[in-house]
Parts: structure tokens; C-alpha cells; sequence
């Protein structure tokens, strides 16, 4: 997973997926969040449009890991 911020446009990308892969279709599921999804349907990145005011002044990321079962 690879965390992107664009401060100058205020934008937050998650890519979930191996660089390069590219989108098929994009859904917005929420005003200002798209999800981009891959040709089998998988979530491969999800973009959120004016960033700091979902995430506040001061954001922090938490991820736990889990082995695939």
C-alpha cells in the first residue's frame, strides 16, 4: 500500500495495488471519495478530494497487518 498526498490540490491517494496497474471504472461511493477498481472488479486505489477537511489539520495513519488466512 502506498499512502499519496498532493497538498497543492488537497488530494489524498491510496494505492492498493501494484504501481502501474491501471483503472477500469471509478465509483464515488461518498461526495469527494472515488474508488478505482481493476477489470476483475478489485479496489486497487481510493482518492479523496479536498483531503483536509475529511482527515482534519493533523492526520495519522493506522494500519494493521494480518496474515492471509
Amino acid at each position: 500500500m502506498k499512502v499519496e498526498y498532493d497538498a497543492k490540490r488537497d488530494l489524498l491517494y491510496l494505492l492498493l495495488a501494484p504501481e502501474g496497474k491501471r483503472a477500469a471504472r471509478t465509483e464515488t461511493v461518498a461526495p469527494g471519495v472515488h474508488v478505482d477498481f481493476d477489470r476483475d472488479g478489485k479496489i486497487i486505489g481510493i482518492e479523496v478530494v479536498e483531503a483536509s477537511s475529511v482527515v482534519g489539520a493533523d492526520p495519522s495513519l493506522e494500519v494493521a497487518l494480518r496474515p492471509a488466512s
